[in-house]
Formats: structure tokens, C-alpha cells, sequence
């Protein structure tokens, strides 16, 4: 796999200087695949997360939180696979502080190389009393004694004061203290509703490293939101307190507005090492990569101005800034495109570049792929070729991501050809014909316009409704041959199914994107998620107890 003997070695090398420099080492945990997954619109199925997972584990994040597990049977599988499918970082698991959720939790990552269990319970009187009819005492005991079960289960343990910077601060120090005693390795202390100022956070970690005997056997982290945007600066301010662990996720996502931006603090860190003096393993260069996977599994595109990876984060359009930039690019960049993988093109591609040129394009824009695959790629950008006159990074990147976005299967629906006939002063029609093994099928449909005909013309073929929830089209390239790339967000009564397809023509990619998400849907009608070891956890999160509630912490 592409960068992985870099990354461990990488790795390796940040454990000797961890052994050495503790307290100048700050651990990124990444909660992308839980607390972001639970964003409205970024919702993922397993083969969605095991490639974040992978990509994740290629950025060289320390943690990665896998999920909830007992929050269903299908939460509870891709926990598990996660965690037997990445190596190097540690997977934890979410749970509240109950014996069956810790269970489930540990169910889910005891195959994991570094597995973790990461109980929380909420310690504000606010939720003492309002959400979980508990006292101060009760609350301790609870949370003493979740630790002390799963710390038999696995030796690292995370436990988390959830509403921490709404939380007494004398009463906080004694809950961390005997947390720790009990065997919790991490202390988390959240901003849950992200409602603290960097003056607080200071304060509050600072009382907790000077006030608590035992603190020096426990790493501190800081789980902040971003309500009122002040996550990454916040998660900052903890780090200069005295927190050595950031829980954060790509691009920010995460309940409400948000968590604190993984790429915005590890950059912040390398950026202004002179000022926080502390380092962390995320690999940099991979960061533009892992916002493009993000956004081509969950069809949510990144904003143009979102700091580091929005396209504008490096554009320069002014005459004073581009005159400063010319003369010294540090007038006005204060980190390099390349720090963060964006690479600028140095090889033109064309319709007469042949396949070596662009397996070695492949290369140098971070793909490893197999023979049959870059054949298959070949091909793609060949007939791109013929509509484009140059093939720009964006371009190849669109291919790639598309092709490895569904593993394509003899029973999936492909398009052969298609017609459309389209008139303001009437109905379009469509003309569609797809094949399936050596089927092939022809259907006509009318609809409002040729793109909504020919999704009906596709729901035709396939003999099983849907529903179209989103349609999404967006130019990869700025010029008038530009491939467009099209999202669909489909559902039926199983789920919801998105699908991407590209194309220089938007009613070709709006078909191949609608194919996608459709050939998704119907491999889940014949093999249904969370089966097997993940019918032991049926209970889910809705279930009623004392404990029930939301899950950010």
C-alpha cells in the first residue's frame, strides 16, 4: 500500500522520540469515523469507512476512533473490521459507562493490534441533574467503577468527563484523580457544546495538571466543538496548558458545527513550532488527499475557503499578492501547497502519452494500483483524452477516486448507450440501454428534463424503485471542456446509497453516477449488513436507561 513502509517507519521513529520527549509529543486522534460519521449527510457503510480507515492510517494519525459499537449491529461490525484492518494506529471504541456498552466495545476492537476502550460519562451538574438524575457521588462511583471493568478487559483505557468545561473544577480533579487510580490511561476533558474561550480551557487543564497527585500516569486530552468557532484554537490552548492528545476529525465535521479540524491544528503545530514547541506522527502530505476522500465518499464538498485544503486556501488573486508572491512566495504563504500533498503539475498528459507516462502520473500523485486497474484506468483516460486536450491532476485524481469508490461486479448494471431528446416547450425523453453479465436491456422514459429521463429510463431496467434524494454536479477543471463530477444521494426502504460518476458530458456522468449508487443499493438487497458476531450487540443507542442520551461528548 502506497506510503506505508513510510508511515511506520515514520512511526517508529516518533515512538523512540515519545520514549525520550513525552511531554513534547502531542497524540491526534482522529473520531472522523464517530463523532464526525454522526454529522447529518456524512453517514458511511462499511466499505466507506474501511477506506477512510486506510486513508487515515496513511496520514499517521496515533488514534483512531472506529465508532460506537453498541450503537448497532452495523456500528458494531465496522468497529470490528477497522480494527482488524489497520495496523498501526490504536482503535478505540465509544462507549458509555455500562457494562454492556463496555462489553460491546471490546468485542468490537480486541482483535485490533492497539485496541482501546473509551468510556465517558458527564460529570456538569447540568446533566448530572437534568439528564441523568445522578448526584456527585453516584457519578463517581459510576464512573470508578466502568474503568475498573474495562481496564480488566484491556489495558488502555480512555475515560472521558463529558460537559467537562462546564464542570466544577474541584469536583473535576476528583473524578480524574480516581479515574486514574482505577487504571485510565487518558483523561478526556470535552467542551461538549463548545462553549469555553481559550482562557477557560487554559485555566481548566492547568487546575487539573497542578491540582491532581496522580496526573503523570495519564495523558490529558481535549475533545472540543466548535458552537462558536473557537475548536481549534480551544484544542490549542489545552495543548499549552498541558494536554498531550487532540481529538479532532477531517475538515471539522462532527455533531452540530462541528469538531476541531484535524489539518487546521497539526498544521498550526508545524506551522508555529516556535510557539507551541511540541511535534505530532501525522504525515502532512497526506492531508489534501484525505479531504478529497472525505468528500468523494460523502458527496459533501469541502468549502472553497476552509483553511488548508479549500481550493482558495493557496489561490492568490489580488495584484499586491500575486506581485509579493512572485517575488518571494512567503509574503504571503506561510506553509507550501506541497506540505500538505497539493503537488502542482510537472508532466502534460495528452491523447498521445501512453500508459508508462501515466502509470508514472499515478505515482507521483500517490496511487499504487494494481495492473489490472491502471489498464482499466488507461483506458478511462484515453477516451477522456479524446474529449480534452489536456488532462490536468484534477482529472486523473476524478478517475481514480471514481474507479476505486465501488469494486465493480459481474452483476452490476453498465452503461452502453443512451439517447435523449429535449425541448423547453416539452417533456425530454430518454432512450437508455444498459448491460448486466451479457444481458443487455433497453428502456424508454419521459421526465422534466433529459438527465431526470434518463434516471427513470435507469429505474426501468433495473425493476427497483428509488427514490433520488440529492443531485450534485461540480466542474473537476475550469475550462469549457472541463469533466464534471456528479454525486446522487438515491435511497428505498433498506437505506440510502450515493453514487459518483465523471464525465465530460453531465448527462453521461449523471447516468454512471446514478448507476453507481444504484449498483450499491442492490448488493445490500442481497447481503444485509451486521450479521453474524454482530447480532450478539442488537441493543442499540436509543434504548432506554439512565444513561441514554447524545453521543458527543
Amino acid at each position: 500500500m502506497r506510503f506505508l513502509a513510510t508511515v511506520h517507519h515514520r512511526r517508529k521513529n516518533m515512538a523512540k522520540k515519545r520514549s525520550t520527549a513525552m511531554t513534547d509529543y502531542v497524540r491526534i486522534f482522529d473520531t472522523t469515523l464517530r463523532d464526525g460519521e454522526q454529522a447529518p449527510g456524512y453517514s458511511m457503510n462499511i466499505e466507506e469507512k474501511l477506506r477512510m480507515a486506510h486513508q487515515l492510517e496513511l496520514l499517521g494519525v496515533d488514534v483512531l476512533e472506529a465508532g460506537f459499537a453498541i450503537a448497532s449491529p452495523g456500528d458494531f461490525e465496522s468497529v470490528r473490521s477497522i480494527a482488524q484492518a489497520v495496523k498501526a494506529p490504536i482503535v478505540a471504541s465509544l462507549c458509555r459507562a455500562l457494562v454492556k456498552d463496555i462489553d460491546a466495545a471490546h468485542a468490537a476492537v480486541k482483535d485490533a493490534v492497539r485496541p482501546r476502550i473509551h468510556t465517558f460519562l458527564a460529570t456538569s451538574d447540568l446533566h448530572l441533574q437534568y439528564k441523568l438524575k445522578m448526584t456527585r457521588e453516584q457519578a463517581l462511583q459510576r464512573a470508578v467503577e466502568a474503568v475498573k471493568y474495562a481496564r480488566n478487559l484491556c489495558d488502555d483505557i480512555e475515560f472521558s468527563l463529558e460537559d467537562a468545561s462546564r464542570t466544577d473544577h474541584d469536583f473535576m480533579c476528583q473524578v480524574v484523580e480516581a479515574v486514574i487510580k482505577a487504571g485510565a490511561t487518558t483523561v478526556n476533558l470535552p467542551d461538549t457544546v463548545g462553549y469555553a474561550t481559550p482562557k477557560e480551557i487554559s485555566a481548566m487543564v492547568s487546575n487539573v495538571m497542578r491540582r491532581v497527585p496522580n496526573i503523570d500516569k495519564a495523558i490529558v486530552s481535549m475533545h472540543v466543538h466548535d458552537d462558536l468557532g473557537l475548536a481549534v484554537a480551544n484544542s490549542l490552548a489545552g495543548i499549552a496548558a498541558g494536554a498531550r492528545q487532540v481529538e479532532c476529525c477531517v475538515c471539522g465535521i462532527g455533531e452540530r458545527a462541528g469538531n476541531a479540524a484535524l489539518e487546521e491544528v497539526v498544521m498550526n503545530l508545524r506551522t508555529r513550532h516556535d510557539v507551541y514547541g511540541v511535534d505530532c506522527g501525522v504525515h502532512t502530505e497526506e492531508i489534501a488527499r484525505t479531504a478529497k476522500l472525505l468528500s468523494t465518499i460523502t458527496g459533501v464538498k469541502t468549502a472553497p475557503n476552509k483553511a488548508i485544503v479549500g481550493a482558495n486556501a493557496f489561490a492568490h488573486e489580488s495584484g499586491i499578492h500575486q506581485h509579493g508572491v512572485m517575488a518571494n512566495v512567503k509574503t504571503y504563504e506561510i506553509m507550501t501547497p506541497e506540505s500538505v500533498g497539493l503537488k502542482k503539475t510537472e508532466l502534460v498528459l495528452g491523447k498521445h502519452s501512453g500508459q508508462h507516462a501515466f502509470a508514472q502520473r499515478l505515482v507521483a500523485l500517490g496511487y499504487t494500483v494494481d495492473k489490472a486497474l491502471e489498464q482499466k484506468l488507461f483506458a478511462e483516460f484515453k477516451v477522456l483524452a479524446d474529449r480534452k486536450k489536456t488532462i490536468e491532476d484534477r482529472d486523473i485524481m476524478a478517475l481514480v477516486e471514481t474507479a476505486t469508490g465501488h469494486v465493480s461486479g459481474e452483476n452490476d448494471w453498465k452503461l452502453v448507450n443512451y439517447v435523449v431528446s429535449s425541448s423547453n416547450k416539452m417533456f425530454s425523453t430518454a432512450c437508455v440501454t444498459l448491460v448486466r453479465g451479457k444481458k443487455e436491456v433497453t428502456e424508454s422514459a419521459y421526465g422534466t428534463g433529459p438527465i431526470y429521463a434518463c434516471i427513470r429510463a435507469v429505474e426501468k431496467i433495473v425493476k427497483h424503485p428509488f427514490s433520488l434524494q440529492d443531485y450534485q454536479i461540480q466542474a473537476v477543471t475550469e475550462r469549457r471542456d472541463a469533466l464534471g463530477e456528479v454525486t446522487v444521494k438515491i435511497s428505498d426502504p433498506r437505506g440510502t446509497f450515493r453514487g459518483r460518476g465523471v464525465s465530460t458530458d453531465i448527462i453521461e456522468g449523471s447516468i454512471l453516477s446514478t448507476l453507481d449508487a444504484v449498483n450499491k443499493m442492490l448488493d445490500a438487497k442481497t447481503s444485509a449488513l451486521g450479521e453474524g458476531a454482530a447480532s450478539k450487540v442488537q441493543q442499540t443507542f436509543a434504548e432506554e436507561d439512565m444513561l441514554s442520551g447524545h453521543t458527543d461528548k
